[in-house]
């Protein structure tokens, strides 16, 4: 990555679809990306509760109800910050900005008036920290064209592309996307399908817990075959990239929809949604990237141990591991690339690649809102 005038200290935070907390990183930007700090922040009950409800609704939520959402996310994106800080010792004017992904409330790509919504009121963040907050990064994709969305390939290009191998960067978020990373030839990347959503869902409204630690509810049960191949038909897996998707599509209603009629047991339920999450990634592999050698896996996904052992299986002729392999964190990789993305926003560059989302043409990601 080479050096320029806009490398520095910056910050980027996020919130995913997961909503299991807000991932924070202290960031410098110079010849090699240095992690500093790093910390996953709690998110409070009450607002994940919130998100997690609106998020898969599919009825309307008042004007006052998002508008009071976004400031209070605001206000929680601001502690976070302001606790990043303090515990890496640093201090706001060391610190060239801020990247705040926001909290999606909704994701809506495509159709006759395509939107992406992400909360958590930039100009709270900005007033409160004392640093330029860079956010918004979805919607100027969006607007030419794009899904505005997955935009972590571009910086997964820049820190683990390598000439002499084809490999794929998985995310395991909520949503589970792919940054394919050929020897040669061009990035691609999308979503896949579920990650870890509808398992914590699941776990969530059976174990009273917000995720599967470690993949042990799942691994109490069997996967039933007949409901995985209704779990495959979803429309989402056949449609070709470029797509993205979020927890307005895979929540407990869709999930419901396909156990009507059939009694199972809540552990054989949970192995089987773990199953389709491996067998979506590994399909989305095996049809763009047959040549993959090596899958980097990070996200909250990489620390199922079930998951990770159901993924080798499903790919047997690819390398699957953790990008601590190689040196970064799989905790932060995200937060990462949108402290990267506020860099590349600050310095006039492009942040998303049109062979991934869609849009028309390089773009200019972001809004800037000066400390």
């Amino acid at each position: 990555m080479p050096a320029d005038a806009h490398d520095g200290l910056y910050i980027g935070l996020i919130s995913g679809t997961s909503v299991d907390g807000i991932d924070a990183a202290l960031v410098e930007f110079g010849a090699t990306p240095v992690l500093h700090f790093a910390r996953t922040y709690p998110m409070p009950d009450e607002l994940a509760h919130e998100v997690l409800t609106l998020s898969q609704a599919h009825g309307n939520a008042s004007l006052d109800t998002i508008g009071q959402l976004d400031t209070r996310l605001g206000e929680v994106f601001a502690d976070t910050a302001l606790r990043l800080l303090t515990d890496s010792g640093t201090s706001a004017n060391a610190v060239r900005a801020l990247g705040s992904h926001g909290q999606t409330l909704r994701h809506r790509p495509s159709g006759a008036a395509p939107f992406t919504m992400q909360l958590g009121d930039a100009n709270i963040i900005a007033e409160r920290t004392g640093v330029t907050a860079v956010a918004d990064f979805r919607r100027r994709d969006v607007a030419a064209g794009g899904q505005g969305a997955p935009l972590v390939p571009a910086f997964h290009a820049a820190v683990l592309h390598d000439a002499g191998e084809d490999r794929a960067v998985l995310n395991i978020g909520g949503i589970a996307n792919v940054s394919l990373l050929p020897a040669r030839g061009p990035i691609r990347g999308f979503d896949t399908g579920p990650g870890n959503g509808l398992m914590d869902a699941w776990c969530r409204r059976h174990r009273g817990e917000r995720f599967d630690r470690g993949g042990a509810f799942a691994a109490e049960g069997r996967v039933d075959v007949e409901l995985l191949a209704r779990f495959l038909e979803d429309d989402f897996l056949a449609l070709p990239p470029p797509k993205s998707t979020g927890r307005d599509h895979y929540h407990l209603a869709w999930l419901d929809e396909r156990l009507a009629g059939r009694s199972l047991p809540a552990t054989d339920v949970q192995a089987t949604l773990l199953a389709f999450t491996a067998r979506s990634i590994a399909d989305a592999l095996h049809a763009h990237l047959p040549s993959c050698r090596r899958m980097l896996a990070c996200g909250g996904g990489v620390h199922n141990h079930t998951l990770m052992v159901a993924l080798q299986a499903e790919l047997p002729g690819v390398m699957v591991e953790s990008t601590a392999a190689m040196g970064i964190d799989p905790d932060f990789m995200e937060a990462m690339a949108f402290a990267w993305l506020a860099r590349e926003t600050l310095a006039g560059r492009p942040g998303n690649l049109p062979e991934v989302t869609g849009a028309r043409g390089l773009r200019i990601l972001g809004a800037i809102y000066p400390a």
